[in-house]
């Protein structure tokens, strides 16, 4: 393996991690605090994206990364406020339904808004081609700045909860909201600010997601199950977990593609003769890149055969 490939490898790993890690840090927290599995997380996602493309086409893409996600963050209250509420007190059932009617109904109106196409949601010229080159193998920007922001998104959360009068606030409301909104905290309002919180962080993957990799209606349902392996994988309600089961899994596929050898590389060197009549040889012929796709699947059967809380969970539901 080449010095060089693996370098470059090892980066697009992070940075492809680093955003799932984005997309999943805010439905951990959702998760965490409310106990709602979120299925319309990816529709937030997608939001964040097509509405700074309409955002940046007027007034650029640095104020889009701020205005979009502020947008998906009042959505997302409102939807907890005026939909979710309601339905919370008949149990889990009826709100994965919600959000998952949402997902559904969020995807028709992007539809109808902004077309079934792919849209020219381009980069900004500052983040436009190669960070650095190495022996002629060359880094983009984009990527970089995809790390940057997740870096700064994961110490802020972070932060947040562990070091602010809010997130202490949020943290015990976890674990005793019946005593927090006896010492005079609105309990519910927390509730629509931590939903609201989780999709803005959504909005904000959209942001930088969308003009790095591609902005179409189909983007949402593209990372969709892979966020859910993230979150059980890490473990459900564990910011920690998420953050490692993105790394992992943004590593294994990303080297998994770049790979491009089959089980027939591995046994000819070994001396073992295959050929098309050996027993399992379409098997044999696939190549890692082409079962990329179904290692994270793979890694979440075993996680939950073997560790069926996740990495770092602790939860007991």
């Amino acid at each position: 393996m080449n010095p060089e490939f693996f370098v470059i490898s090892l980066l697009n790993g992070v940075s492809y991690g680093l955003l799932l890690f984005m997309l999943s840090s805010g439905l951990t927290l959702i998760f965490s605090m409310m106990g709602v599995l979120n299925f319309a997380h990816t529709s937030f996602y997608m939001l964040g994206a097509y509405f700074a493309f309409s955002i940046s086409s007027v007034i650029g893409f640095w104020p889009a990364l701020v205005i979009s996600p502020l947008v998906v963050f009042a959505l997302g209250a409102a939807f907890e406020r005026y939909c979710l509420r309601r339905v919370h007190k008949f149990g889990h059932v009826p709100e994965l339904l919600v959000t998952f009617g949402l997902s559904y109904l969020i995807l028709e109106v992007v539809q109808l808004v902004w077309g079934r196409a792919t849209v020219p949601y381009g980069l900004p010229e500052q983040l436009q081609g190669p960070l650095f080159s190495l022996y002629g193998t060359q880094f983009p920007k984009s990527r970089s700045f995809v790390m940057l922001i997740a870096l700064l998104m994961l110490v802020s959360v972070w932060l947040l909860l562990t070091r602010t009068r809010i997130g202490l606030v949020i943290q015990a409301a976890l674990k005793y909201p019946e005593m927090v909104e006896a010492l005079g905290h609105n309990v519910p309002r927390v509730f629509m600010l931590v939903f609201g919180g989780g999709a803005a962080l959504a909005g904000l993957a959209g942001v930088i997601g969308g003009n790095t990799y591609v902005t179409e209606p189909a983007m949402a349902g593209s990372v969709g199950s892979i966020i859910f392996v993230v979150v059980v994988v890490g473990g459900m309600g564990s910011l920690a977990g998420a953050f490692l089961a993105s790394l992992l899994i943004g590593l294994v596929q990303t080297f998994a593609v770049a790979l491009d050898y089959s089980m027939i590389h591995v046994l000819r060197p070994l001396g073992v003769a295959v050929t098309d009549q050996t027993f399992g040889y379409p098997l044999l012929k696939l190549t890692i890149s082409q079962v990329a796709p179904i290692l994270p699947y793979l890694f979440l059967v075993l996680i939950l055969i073997f560790r069926p809380k996740g990495l770092l969970g602790t939860r007991e539901d």
